[in-house]
C-alpha cells in the first residue's frame, strides 16, 4: 500500500532562526506589525510503499534522520496521512 508521509522539519526552538527574523523584518516593513514571531522550516511530502502505517512511519523516520533533518540544529514530527 501507498501511504502519504509529511516531514515537517523545524529549528530547534533554543535556536536563532536567522531566515524567520529575516520574514520577520518583511512583516514589519509591510506594516503587519501584529506577528508577535516567525520560524522557517521545511514540509516535506513521500510516498512511501509499505505494508502497514507504522512500517511508513518507520521509513520517514529513518529517512528524516538519515538524511532530511540535521539534528543538532532541527527537530522533525511525522504525520501519516
Amino acid at each position: 500500500m501507498t501511504y502519504t508521509v509529511q516531514v515537517k522539519v523545524m529549528p530547534l526552538k533554543e535556536l536563532l532562526d536567522p531566515q524567520g527574523k529575516a520574514v520577520m523584518s518583511g512583516l514589519g516593513n509591510l506594516g503587519l506589525k501584529n506577528v508577535a514571531d516567525v520560524r522557517v522550516g521545511k514540509n516535506i511530502t513521500l510516498q512511501v510503499e509499505a505494508d502497514s502505517e507504522d512500517a511508513a512511519k518507520a521509513v520517514a523516520d529513518e529517512a528524516a534522520r538519515k538524511l532530511l533533518a540535521n539534528q543538532v540544529m532541527e527537530y522533525y514530527e511525522i504525520t501519516v496521512g
